[in-house]
């Protein structure tokens, strides 16, 4: 992996890119999650046009359905989904994480029952990996287990515990196992790259702690996981302002699972280079639009016959083409094309807000190539 810095600011923001095997991505980026192997509601020639060069997959759902061998024996992930761009797969521990109902959690790993269907199965960090070389996504992550809010501080460093151990087996397994990504041979023998992910509650000195022994396994890139599952967002800030300092300053930092439009533009001028969030789309599926005026649910019958576009600043294909009225029309009425139409602004903003910061941090009178 080559991670270059471009520009920085006095106060973190850094402007970078990162090269994986399949695209070149421009730093910091908002990244569309993917789910079960598509942006909801939005094809993928959409998301190249709108400017997406990253995108996530999820290990847990994919892994259940249609299953990680099939998409290997499709030629991986990319080649599945009809993706040529970059792709990040989270480690499905978050999502067994959700399933508390339905899990247990031992040294060796999680035993869950499937939300689908209610069958039996078993995560350990060895097989997260296994199932992540099959998908073949260019970024992997690290098996950890995902503290709740609120956590005793006992429960917390049982989760540290668990994470920390976790991702040095993830990390060995993937280095044992790392060419057998299914792409290998087209990209000069690259292999993927893998992220650990830094846990420890809403605990300073856990997330020091775990930040700091994560650094010493010496990955490729680190994230901060363990966020906005509930928390205040002023916790929030916290845990990402005590672990930014403690990572390495040449590879990427990521935070998981945030946020909204300024959450995403304040962590990116404090030094953050990737991020994710299904808000975006899931708001869009609830007529809930992201605009320069603020945020505006279609929804609301002031729009009924409002010929304006859902925002006048915006250029993209939708505030071009179509009136809030319309877009009012679509949620009304129940039609599949207003989740289509309002998910398309909405990645529009977010990949404008980290498009104005990447200009604003080359522009800063202190940036440095």
């Amino acid at each position: 992996m080559e991670f270059k810095i471009l520009a920085d600011t006095a106060t973190g923001g850094r402007r970078g890119r990162v090269l994986l095997p399949h695209q070149a991505v421009e730093t910091p980026v908002f990244m569309p999650v993917g789910t079960q192997g598509t942006v909801k509601a939005v094809s993928q020639d959409t998301l190249e046009a709108l400017g997406a060069e990253i995108i996530l997959g999820n290990t847990y759902h994919l892994y259940l359905r249609p299953g990680h061998e099939l998409i290997r024996r499709m030629g991986g992930l990319h080649k599945f989904i009809s993706w040529p761009r970059a792709l990040l797969t989270d480690s499905g521990g978050f999502q067994v994480f959700s399933l508390s109902s339905l899990r247990k959690v031992t040294d060796d790993g999680v035993q869950f029952r499937s939300h689908l269907d209610g069958s039996t199965h078993f995560f350990t960090p060895e097989h997260s990996i296994d199932v992540q070389i099959a998908l073949g996504a260019d970024v992997v992550m690290a098996f950890d287990e995902c503290t709740e809010y609120p956590a005793t501080r006992a429960r917390a460093e049982e989760s540290l515990r668990l994470t920390m151990a976790w991702a040095r087996r993830s990390l060995d397994h993937f280095r044992a196992h790392c060419h057998e990504v299914p792409w290998r041979d087209e990209f000069e023998n690259r292999t993927q790259l893998v992220f650990a992910i830094v846990q420890g509650g809403m605990y300073p000195d856990l997330r020091r702690q775990c930040a700091e022994r994560l650094v010493e396994m010496d990955l490729d890139g680190y994230a901060i996981g363990g966020l906005s599952v509930g928390e205040p967002r002023e916790l929030t800030l916290e845990m990402i302002s005590e672990v930014l300092p403690l990572l390495p300053r040449d590879k990427p930092r990521y935070v998981m699972g945030v946020g909204y439009p300024d959450e995403i533009e304040l962590y990116a001028r404090m030094g953050v280079d990737m991020m994710d969030c299904v808000l975006p789309t899931r708001a869009a599926r609830h007529a809930l639009l992201f605009t320069s005026e603020g945020r505006l649910n279609i929804k609301n019958k002031q729009y009924a016959e409002d010929p304006l576009p859902p925002d006048p600043a915006c250029s993209c294909p939708v505030c071009r083409r179509y009136s809030r009225a319309y877009l009012r029309h679509l949620v009304q009425a129940g039609e599949p094309l207003a989740a289509t139409l309002n998910s398309i602004h909405n990645l529009t903003y977010y990949f404008g807000v980290m498009q104005r910061v990447r200009e604003s941090i080359e522009a800063t009178p202190s940036s440095a190539s």
